[in-house]
């Protein structure tokens, strides 16, 4: 097997760096945090993802996952190097590539060291040229050798969902290979070749910005799918008896639009989706097109976690001095990442109004005490959240707070008012039992 590097000890390179191992690979995974190098090589993962921990502390067990602090050691003990290092957002909304060119110039120093062939694998999410315009030229100046003749490259965009991305990994719809040459791409399928063995997805290969181009679409197209159910869902709160969930279903049914990502709630977060759309927008600007879809799926969601703060002072009609309890934090399930979370949108709008705030997370409540400090209270537990408050918005679908039945929130809250964000609950028995009011769900007819 060969030998493999990823640097970047994120929510990509970790989760794939594990899996690898754990399918018999010799990683080296890279960063130049000094606490992660060494978190890492005690089995302690540095954020929650579902399943990650068992599956990491399994790999440093094996002795063949171990972290390095640089990226000399880990390109000259490897074949194929993948890049997996942030791209955040400017100000602007355009794409930050300052990790992306340190890694380049960093992977060619240590190639220029090396005698093998050796594949470099672009992993981070980048716009359509960067590949071949930035991470080509930088690593063939700094390492003095020639792409397609003494290293390959290839750009893999990863379809990963957070909460999901063990999983996701071991499971994938498909594989992009976005190659420079033949030899970069055919190294690439013989890898995941021996990876998957006899369970190999299907795998398409093209050009590099090919590749770069359907990470962008794939997020900006699912980010529109979750606007306009948002969008429909707003419309069924305004017409008597119709429920967003049964006009979901119905649509979902049509093999021409699949149910996927027809969720109506309080809106998409996270490290992927707000990042992509805007700098899909900003890229698009830059060649002198308009995106107008694309603005649209943006204000949408920019407004829709404030849709549940409407709805709370419709039912209490002012927020001052009421105690709301926000159950969950994290942007969705499964992850601790607070990265555009809904959540933080509803109680900055919350604490702007005066309200008190108590909110509890399985997971994600140490990293919101980073962002709001002592500005709310913070629960030990679902129900403690739910003592004495006047109204409770659900904002993530843990599975926990699906358990919760309707005389948990009348028996511990003051006003047992509820406003379902993410559509968890059977409209019809809480709605007997307490206020139950619920994103796309019109009034009784």
């Amino acid at each position: 097997m060969r030998r493999i590097s990823v640097i970047g000890a994120g929510y990509v390179g970790l989760v794939s760096a594990v899996c690898f191992t754990n399918k018999g690979f010799h990683v080296d995974l890279s960063t130049h945090d000094p606490d992660k190098v060494e978190e890492v090589n005690k089995g302690i993962s540095p954020f929650y993802e579902l399943g990650l921990d068992e599956l990491l502390k399994k790999a440093v067990r094996s002795g063949k996952l171990r972290a390095v602090l640089g990226r000399r050691e880990a390109v000259l003990d490897s074949d194929v190097t993948f890049i997996a290092v942030g791209t955040p957002s400017k100000p602007d909304g355009g794409i930050d590539l300052q990790f992306i060119k340190m890694t380049s110039t960093e992977v060619g120093e240590a190639l220029g060291e090396k005698q093998s062939y050796h594949l470099v694998v672009v992993r981070s999410t980048v716009l359509p040229g960067t590949t071949e315009k930035i991470v080509k030229p930088l690593v063939e100046g700094y390492s003095k050798k020639k792409a397609g003749i003494d290293f390959g490259l290839a750009m893999q965009p990863e379809f990963l969902r957070q909460g999901q991305a063990v999983y996701d990994t071991l499971n994938p719809d498909r594989i992009i290979i976005g190659e420079y040459d033949k030899k970069s791409g055919d190294v690439l399928v013989d890898l995941y070749m021996e990876f998957y063995e006899n369970k190999l997805p299907p795998i398409l290969r093209m050009n590099l910005p090919s590749a770069e181009m359907i990470k962008y679409a794939s997020n900006a197209f699912l980010a529109t799918k979750i606007s306009f159910i948002n969008e429909i869902a707003n419309l069924c709160e305004r017409i008597d008896g119709v429920d967003v969930q049964t006009v979901t279903q119905g649509m979902g049914l049509d093999e021409r639009i699949g149910k996927h990502f027809l969720r109506a709630g309080v809106g998409y977060g996270g490290s992927c989706f707000p990042k992509d759309v805007s700098a899909l927008i900003a890229f698009s600007k830059q060649i002198a097109y308009d995106p107008g879809i694309l603005g649209a799926v943006t204000a949408v969601n920019s407004r829709q976690a404030l849709h549940a703060t409407d709805l709370a002072r419709k039912e209490l009609g002012s927020l001052k001095g009421k105690r709301i309890a926000v159950l969950g934090l994290s942007f969705k399930p499964g992850t601790d990442d607070l990265r555009e979370a809904p959540s933080i949108k509803i109680i900055d709008q919350l604490l702007e109004e005066e309200a008190e705030v108590s909110a509890y997370d399985p997971v994600a409540t140490e990293n919101t005490r980073k962002i709001l400090g002592d500005r709310i209270l913070y629960a030990a537990s679902s129900l403690q959240c739910l003592s004495d408050a006047d109204c409770c918005i659900l904002v993530t679908e843990w599975d926990e707070f699906k358990k919760l039945r309707p005389e948990d929130f009348t028996r511990y809250m003051r006003l047992p008012i509820l406003i379902d964000g993410r559509r968890i609950y059977d409209p019809s028995k809480f709605s007997e039992k307490l206020r139950y009011v619920a994103i796309g769900l019109g009034r009784a007819g």
